[in-house]
């Protein structure tokens, strides 16, 4: 195999770790990165100040912001200023200008999951490895 057939899939901003896929399958990059599969991702995230009871509740709703929709969001173990948040597309910046809309600073951003595969948490940040066949299908389904 060749080293230029392989690509990402999605991306991560500069000041975002975590989960990135590597691959040469375009079937398996198009079926997670289309808009119209819906394909969950979860991310870390630890923000300036607490959050608010509400805020939950707030990003369980369709937004509108600078007349760009953001689909609903899901929030769970919340936990002062740290939260994991899923989100079901994967526009630039989507998850910082979320909670800056609610006056919050993203201040760590990590991807947790993609689909149903998490991150092995062994990995240390740079590092990588193959997935198994399990963890392929656990993708794919």
């Amino acid at each position: 195999m060749n080293l230029k057939d392989f690509f990402t899939i999605g991306r991560l901003d500069i000041d975002t770790e975590g989960l990135l896929i590597i691959t040469n399958d375009g079937k398996l990059s198009h079926n997670l990165l289309s808009p119209k599969k819906h394909i969950p991702k979860t991310y870390y995230v630890e923000l300036d100040k607490p959050l608010e009871k509400n805020i939950k509740e707030l990003l369980e709703k369709e937004l509108l912001i600078d007349e760009i929709k953001y689909k609903k969001s899901i929030l769970n173990n919340i936990s002062n200023n740290k939260c994991e948040i899923t989100i079901f597309e994967g526009k630039f910046h989507q998850i910082k200008i979320i909670f800056s809309h609610f006056g919050y600073k993203v201040t760590y951003l990590k991807r947790i999951k993609m689909n149903n595969l998490s991150l092995d948490e062994n990995l240390k940040s740079g590092e990588y490895k193959f997935l198994t066949k399990e963890e392929l299908d656990l993708l794919k389904n």
